[in-house]
This record gives C-alpha cells, sequence and structure tokens, in this order.
C-alpha cells in the first residue's frame, strides 16, 4: 500500500534568541508554508501542533494556539508532545489523518522560545518520569551524558577530539550558507578545542546550544497535489514516518535511561534503539541507505552525529569517523549529513526541529536549497530521538 503525502508548502522562523513567544514564532512558519502552498488559510482542514511543556501543560497549547492565532476557521486539531520527536509524530498524525480521508490539506507546525543556557528539568515532582529521575536523583544534565556517551566511543572505537571537532567544522560550513540558522560562521578545529570544557571531553563547540524558532509544513493526499499543482514538477512526498519504540532487552547506555535492560536472560538484538528507528523507515519506503541523496540527523553533540552515521546504515558500527574523515558526509559527499547545518548551527527548538528536518529535505529535493544543494538530491532520510523511547524518521521522496 502506498502511503505517499505529498509536501505542498516549507516554512521556518529563524532560529536565534529573539526574546518573544513561541506562538508568534509559529505564525512567522505557517503563514511561509501557506504562502510556499499557495493555498488560503481557509483551505487547511486540520491543524497538528507540536508541543513543548515550556508553552504551558501538554494538550493546552500548539495545535489550538496555533489554529486561534491564524484566525479561528473551524479545522480540526491536535497537538502531540514527545519531546525531540515531537515534529516527526505530528507529521505522522497529519498523514495518518490525510490517508484516512478525515482532511485534504493539514498544517503541521512546531515552535520553541527556549530558556537561555542548558535545559534542566521542568518543575514539581515526577517519580514516574525517567528524565527527571536522570536530572535530580543521578545529576546528569544533558552535556554529561553528551560527554558520557563521547567517552563510550573513545574506549569503543577509537574516535578523537578531533573527529568530534571535524563534525562541528562540517556542519558549520553549511551553516554559514544557510540564511535561517542562528550561528553562521565557519569554524575550524582549533576554535572548538579552544572552547571552553562543559563535560569532558566534549568542549562548548562539541555541544548544540537551546534556540528560538519555528518551522511548518502544508501536507496533502496525492489528488489534491495533483488537482492544486502549479508546476509540471511532482511535488516532494513523504514516503514513510517511523515512530518506533525500542525493543528488550536494551544494553547501550541511553538518555534517558542511564541503566540498561538485563541481558542475562533475553540475549540482545542485532539492532539497538537508533538503528531500529531508521531500519523501519526504510522498510515502509522501500528504500535502503545505498539509495540516499542525503540526510538530516540530530547532532546533538559532534560525538552523537558519529553515531547516527551508523545508525542509518552510512557505515558499519565503529566506522563513523572512518566515513567522516573521507569526505562522504560533507557537502559534494556521497551522502551529505545536515547540510541545513544541522543543530550544530541552529541549536535546538525542541517542537520545531524534526519538521526544521523535513523542510531542509523538501527544499533539497525540489533543488532549491542555493550555495548548499545537493546535485540530483531524490531521496532523504531525517532521523532524531525523542526522550521516553519515541523513534523519529521519515523518508522523503522525489
Amino acid at each position: 500500500m502506498n502511503h505517499d503525502v505529498a509536501v505542498l508548502g516549507v516554512g521556518m522562523h529563524p532560529w536565534g534568541k529573539w526574546g518573544r513567544g513561541f506562538t508568534e514564532y509559529g505564525v512567522v512558519a505557517a503563514r511561509e508554508a501557506l504562502a510556499d502552498a499557495g493555498l488560503d488559510w481557509r483551505e487547511v482542514g486540520s491543524v497538528v501542533g507540536a508541543e513543548t511543556v515550556r508553552g504551558g501543560y501538554p494538550g493546552y497549547v500548539a495545535g489550538s494556539t496555533f489554529a486561534k492565532a491564524l484566525g479561528w476557521q473551524g479545522a480540526r486539531v491536535t497537538t502531540v508532545y514527545a519531546a525531540c520527536a515531537s515534529g516527526a509524530q505530528a507529521v505522522n498524525t497529519a498523514r495518518t489523518q490525510i490517508l484516512s480521508g478525515l482532511a485534504d490539506v493539514v498544517l503541521v507546525v512546531g515552535a520553541d522560545a527556549a530558556p537561555k543556557g542548558f535545559f534542566r528539568p521542568a518543575g514539581g515532582d515526577r517519580p514516574d518520569d525517567p528524565d527527571w529521575l536522570r536530572f535530580r536523583v543521578l545529576g546528569a544534565t544533558n552535556p554529561a551524558y553528551f560527554g558520557l556517551y563521547a567517552r563510550r566511543r573513545m574506549a569503543l572505537y577509537g574516535d578523537t577530539l578531533d573527529d568530534f571537532a571535524q563534525v562541528k567544522v562540517k556542519n558549520a560550513a553549511c551553516g554559514a550558507l544557510n540564511p535561517l540558522a542562528r550561528y553562521r560562521k565557519p569554524v575550524t578545529a582549533q576554535d572548538v578545542a579552544g572552547s571552553p570544557v562543559v563535560a569532558d571531553p566534549l568542549r562548548l563547540l562539541d555541544i548544540c546550544a537551546t534556540s528560538d524558532g519555528a518551522a511548518a509544513l502544508v501536507l496533502a493526499g496525492m489528488d489534491f497535489a495533483r488537482a492544486h499543482s502549479r508546476t509540471a514538477e511532482p511535488p516532494v512526498r513523504i514516503r514513510a514516518v517511523s515512530t518506533v519504540t525500542p525493543t528488550f532487552p536494551g544494553t547501550a547506555l541511553d538518555m534517558p535511561d542511564i541503566a540498561t535492560d538485563s541481558a542475562a536472560i533475553v540475549p540482545p538484538g542485532p539492532v539497538g534503539f537508533r538503528g531500529s528507528i531508521a531500519r523501519a523507515a526504510y522498510e515502509e519506503a522501500g528504500i535502503g541507505p545505498e539509495d540516499l541523496s542525503l540526510a538530516e540527523v540530530y547532532d546533538l553533540s559532534t560525538a552523537l552525529e558519529l553515531q547516527w552515521y551508523e545508525d542509518i546504515g552510512l557505515c558499519s558500527e565503529g566506522e563513523g569517523a572512518a566515513l567522516l574523515r573521507s569526505g562522504a558526509t560533507a557537502l559534494g559527499g556521497r551522502t551529505p549529513v545536515n547540510a541545513s547545518g544541522g543543530l550544530a548551527s541552529f541549536g535546538e527548538a525542541v517542537p520545531a526541529q524534526a519538521i526544521a528536518q523535513v523542510c531542509e529535505l523538501t527544499l533539497q529535493l525540489r533543488g532549491e536549497a542555493g550555495e548548499r544543494q545537493v546535485p540530483h538530491a531524490r531521496v532523504g532520510i531525517t532521523a532524531n530521538q525523542g526522550l521516553f523511547g519515541h523513534g523519529s524518521a521519515v523518508v522523503a521522496v522525489r
């Protein structure tokens, strides 16, 4: 069964620290996406908003907030919360509504006004929340986790500080070409090495910032897209969305579950959680990593990007640094990764980032990415990971 839905429009608010509310950013992105699609807001049958608890308690804001700000017009509304996977969950919800016939056109919006500095847990006591436990009981902030993961790669695979730095160098070079990125200045390995240590072995420039920003998509069924097409070119299509959960037992340290499942009785499976995210997307799309033109992955830290190379199948386990050194993941390489500049250049605007990844794939597959254009791009994948076991990957094709 074909699950394709068309991406008719994309829109983003520039990432940065703007000091305003997330609704304003989301409305800018939504209006840009509608203009890109050539549609009036009143033609939208459903709004799916990706949310963060910083914008209110779950379910209170996002979908209805954006619908009200754009002007009540009777559209269905849904709010999705899945931390960093919220955007992919929102895309999947929109796709489901379209394929089920509940709506012809769906607007997907995610926006954030992030606090300064690294994230800390939301207020209140939540002893059943593994993220709250990680912060409050273990004292492991996000950078602490990133540092532990980097040390693990160094011990297992021989990755070096320079390998991590070169990820930042690559992504900063792409971000310098992206007018929507927060950081638009090239970076050298010496710059990374000279930045302050945050969580050994990672420096400040190894770790992404927190940002304000927004992204939006206008999705539609294929019949609607054909009937309303303004060009002879077929639209970019979303062919797969992966929202898988982990499989017992998990033997690798992961955030927020610092403790691992026991493998004493049940042997671990051949694929870890992050690997299973991409595998599910590939299986649904009927493609493999060899078919990719580009990828957008979740570079919360430089070391984590190297791990994603392996998890999405660009190379075998432990070979991420070697793939980076070969130039394969840079612009002009075999499979550019984070041609947008990644979170290294944007920072985290949590509900928006998985949507922004799809925006970048869409621009690339249309041939509209400007100086960072990947030649002849036809297939792309996004990958990130939400807390509490939310997988997040989207395959887009042209």
